[in-house]
């Protein structure tokens, strides 16, 4: 669905407005793996049973999951950067309020409030497309997404050096320092978008889409807990797909929905969001899985015997090789298009976990491990927002990177769900404790193995990459020339331009201002007022009317790129005379 707007296109951004928001979306993206190296003492931390206390992370993973396809949808609507700037103090105050407690109430209040602030990425990667020119856009959508794994990886060894040396609440006071200096350099670096949707906001589907995500994320986290086939776990999962069906229909019946449902099950969307699910377990495998194998003591046979701090830095270069492979995605996804960098970047996971079966008896193969991994991870993280970008329209980036977001946490959640109870139902119990054996590790690995064999299939199964309009050939014949000007009229806008009474103008010029207001094509109406222009890229778009005896008219749509034509009549008014 093309959303109109009459915003003119946004002014090019500066040269650091990359860095600032893939900074923010590394602050967020810390919040997740926050609290990874006193996962096991929480319990004794907060005075709780460990039960209870799991709720510190699981309150974290849910709000997370309800913010980011909301704020990415009131970005569209009300402005990108505005809910940025929302999501990052929302994170700030609760990070403060958890720095400030050590009761498993309050902790998990500000735990929440945290989570809040995933939304962030899809509202940084929105505000990369309204801004940048096309050849800069890719390598920053590419940073952008990889962030959620950058921060992950580069918390855990600075969390771990800071648990390990001081008080635990030291941990959120620079949360909120991060987050304070994000906000700071967001206002001052990053201009607001002025691309906008139409419509209000989806209040009724936003509870909706809350209700079904916790119904339903809520038994995928607790299932190992309360059994599950116990009641409460199969209720949930029942009253998870009532919900979600009911505001599934409700959706399909608005005009501005929370999320456009026909855009999201096109092919080019519905399989990138299913290949993110997949991409999503298989980050959080190794996230799971090296640590633990790397601080088990040597006793048992197997474990590496490393402390808390080194097996941090071990499994670091995650991370920072999702950081590195974003310029060598630009230029991968340059030549081939993104849905060849992502099977790319499948491929190379699953050498990664194929390899890493036989790679668990030494520190140095963590850490081959870790980097094999990291590289895969970051080539399929960085072509997912290159996806649905070029499959949605501009004023709908917000929403459709947020759900695509939400995809990559569902999937951490039902690894962490799956691979917990892979861990614990192989586990030897020693004196009392449950210590996983190196048989779980490497059916962890297998899942993961198994998980990128399906977002393979998911990536293979995405449309072709189309190659933009260029200059068109010399047709060797009358016929191959009308299918050269059909061709065109798909690749771009088409309508009428009509006077204020509905009668068509004939000779009316027609320009094409793309959005850094440089004038991208021009023509003349036909005699019964119709035109046609050609788009050299997706994007936003004015057309601009003007005719002897009318005044001058002006509308903004957006092109997704595709071969269908937009359809967008323009009505002249009439010609003002002064006195």
């Amino acid at each position: 669905m093309t959303r109109t707007t009459t915003d003119q296109p946004t002014r090019e951004a500066s040269g650091v407005l990359v860095p600032v928001l893939a900074f923010a979306g590394i602050v967020v993206a810390v919040m997740q793996t926050l609290l990874v190296p006193v996962i096991k003492d929480l319990p004794q931390l907060l005075g709780t049973a460990p039960s209870n206390a799991t709720w510190v992370l699981t309150s974290t993973l849910l709000s997370g999951a309800v913010a980011t396809p909301i704020m990415g949808r009131l970005g569209d609507l009300y402005g990108k950067r505005r809910m940025l700037v929302l999501s990052l103090a929302v994170m700030v105050a609760g990070a403060l309020l958890s720095a400030l407690t050590s009761a498993l109430l309050p902790m998990i209040v500000g735990r929440t409030l945290q989570g809040f602030a995933m939304g962030a990425i899809p509202l940084g990667i929105g505000l990369m497309r309204d801004m940048l020119p096309r050849e800069r856009l890719g390598s920053a959508m590419a940073l952008m997404s990889s962030s959620i794994g950058v921060g992950g990886g580069l918390a855990l060894p600075a969390a771990a050096l800071v648990a390990q040396h001081a008080d635990w609440h030291v941990l959120f006071y620079g949360a909120a320092g991060l987050g304070a200096l994000a906000i700071a350099l967001t206002l001052l670096v990053v201009p607001e978008s002025r691309t906008r949707a139409k419509g209000s906001f989806d209040l009724l589907g936003a509870i909706g889409l809350s209700a079904g995500l916790v119904l339903f994320l809520l038994p995928i986290t607790k299932g190992s807990d309360w059994g599950w086939t116990s009641p409460t776990t199969l209720g949930l999962f029942g009253a998870a797909a009532a919900v979600l069906l009911l505001w599934g229909v409700l959706e399909l019946r608005l005009k501005a929905p929370l999320v456009d449902l026909r855009t999201t099950a096109r092919p080019a969307v519905l399989f990138t969001n299913l290949a993110s699910i997949m991409v999503g377990v298989a980050f959080y495998v190794v996230s799971l899985v090296l640590p633990q194998l790397l601080q088990l003591p040597k006793a048992t046979g197997y474990g590496l015997g490393q402390s808390m701090v080194v097996s941090g830095l071990l499994v670091a270069p995650l991370g920072l090789t999702m950081m590195f492979t974003a310029p060598v995605y630009a230029r991968l996804s340059a030549k081939y298009g993104p849905k060849v960098t992502l099977i790319i970047g499948m491929l190379i996971i699953g050498v990664g976990y194929g390899a890493g079966l036989g790679l668990m008896s030494a520190a140095w193969q963590s850490l081959v491990i870790a980097v094999v991994l990291g590289a895969g991870i970051g080539l399929a993280y960085s072509s997912l927002p290159a996806l649905i970008v070029g499959a949605v329209p501009a004023s709908e980036t917000g929403a459709a990177n947020g759900l695509n977001t939400l995809m990559r946490s569902i999937g951490t959640s039902v690894s962490s769900a799956v691979i917990g109870m892979v861990l614990a139902n192989t586990a030897n119990n020693v004196g009392g404790v449950a210590v996983p054996t190196m048989h779980g590790f490497r059916v962890s690995f297998l899942i993961a193995t198994g998980a990128v064999a399906l977002g393979l299939l998911m990536a293979l199964l995405l449309p072709g990459r189309r190659p933009a309009p260029g200059p068109q050939l010399r047709a060797s014949s009358e016929e191959d020339a009308g299918l050269a000007r059909a061709e065109e009229v798909l690749r771009g806008f088409r309508g009428r331009v009509l006077a204020a009474d509905g009668a068509p103008v004939a000779r009316a010029k027609v320009t094409l201002i793309d959005r850094r207001g440089r004038q991208a094509g021009a023509t003349l109406s036909a005699e019964d007022g119709s035109y046609t222009l050609t788009v050299p890229a997706e994007g936003p778009y004015v057309l601009a009317a003007r005719a002897t005896g009318h005044g001058p008219h002006a509308s903004s749509a957006t092109h997704t790129g595709d071969d269908r034509p937009v359809d967008l009549d323009l009505s002249l008014p009439a010609e003002t005379i002064n006195a």
